[in-house]
């Protein structure tokens, strides 16, 4: 008790905190949704601070573009589980705590049995499948949930399902976002980019909600979007309020077709499966790859095909054949549904998009190819 004292006593000694701040953490158990970029700092951070039980949800390994800002690994780590790693590294930062792993893919079959273990959770998610997910599960839940997401060089925070004085649960996900966006609008950070400092930024912003969420301190952001970019160094608000027209939560859903499918039906467009595409292709069955990412990264790896970048789709048509299926793809999936889009324009039916990209190929179907 003596040494964990000791080890706390520059933040048990802040008025606002005290003994009681430390014993509040101590008793607290919180679920961090993912230990990437987001997770690290937010796992970091919370560890450091004494959160007597921290959960991981991670299903992923560690692959060497994580290294420009997953800072929970190192080179040695590449090719290993990111929640076993995660796990060790925050015991050996901190010895006091209890550390539960999940290493398994959060769906809705296994996410209400993995919440409702935890008092908060912080979503460190890059998909809008997951966010979606965590956040009804919270919902249903009753859990106060700690929202980020990153892109590029802005970050955004804020606290969702946060419990009211006078009753009653705060806004949540929904109220901010309804319905999802197009999936080629919200790209994540391998098809995107992101400056390796931010999530560190925007995830040590997480902690300290989640800090504050478990002590009673201070103002959470509560019903308000903090917006930061990193580039210019400036911050806005967005107010957000419950939407009582919205309709109750009280289930778990499909995701993947809440996020995806209906957008795609509706502008006409064809997906097809990393699987597929490999039996089509052991069939002999005639068909044309096109690859729209930038020629640096159809160097570094490749499925064979042609090469056309998507800003130069347009002007390129007649490398693109209309008489036989083509497969459109890039690194995720983002680009190539744009792709499709303009060369629909044009005049082209016979087109699908790789669903997934190459990432999932490799993935699902070839492992043995260069991940980046």
């Amino acid at each position: 008790m003596q040494q964990e004292l000791h080890r706390y006593s520059r933040q048990i000694q802040l008025p606002e905190f005290g003994l009681e701040g430390q014993q509040k953490l101590n008793a607290a158990k919180v679920l961090v949704i993912g230990a990437g970029g987001l997770g690290s700092p937010v796992l970091l951070y919370l560890a450091a601070a004494g959160v007597g039980t921290l959960g991981i949800v991670d299903f992923d390994v560690v692959d060497e573009s994580n290294l420009q800002r997953q800072i929970l690994f190192s080179t040695a780590d590449v090719g290993k589980p990111k929640a076993l790693l995660a796990s060790q590294r925050i015991k050996q930062l901190n010895p006091f705590i209890t550390v539960q792993t999940f290493n398994e893919y959060l769906s809705s079959q296994n996410a209400l049995d993995i919440i409702q273990q935890f008092d908060l959770v912080v979503d460190g998610s890059d998909n809008l499948p997951t966010r979606y997910l965590v956040n009804d599960a919270c919902v249903i839940l009753h859990k106060p949930l700690v929202y980020g997401a990153i892109f590029q060089f802005e970050g955004q925070v804020s606290v969702f399902n946060e419990s009211m004085k006078g009753g009653g649960q705060g806004p949540n996900y929904r109220d901010l976002f309804p319905q999802p966006p197009p999936p080629e609008m919200v790209p994540s950070c391998s098809e995107g980019g992101v400056l390796g400092v931010l999530p560190g930024i925007i995830g040590s912003m997480q902690a300290n909600e989640a800090i504050k969420i478990l002590t009673g301190m201070g103002a959470t952001l509560s019903g308000r979007l903090l917006l930061f970019d990193a580039l210019n160094f400036s911050t806005h608000f967005i107010n957000i309020k419950s939407d009582p027209k919205r309709e109750v939560i009280s289930t778990l859903i499909d995701y993947e077709e809440f996020c995806n499918p209906r957008h795609l039906k509706k502008k006409g467009i064809k997906e097809i499966i990393p699987i597929d595409l490999k039996k089509m292709l052991e069939q002999g069955i005639a068909v044309q790859l096109v690859d729209v990412r930038e020629p640096w990264e159809f160097d570094f790896v490749n499925l064979g095909g042609v090469n056309i970048p998507l800003k130069n789709i347009e002007t390129n048509l007649a490398l693109i054949a209309h008489d036989i299926p083509v497969v459109v793809h890039c690194k995720s999936g983002a680009r190539s549904l744009l792709a499709i889009e303009k060369l629909q324009q044009h005049g082209f039916t016979n087109l699908m998009n790789l669903r997934g990209g190459i990432l999932k190929w490799i993935e699902e179907v070839n492992p043995e190819l260069t991940k980046y």
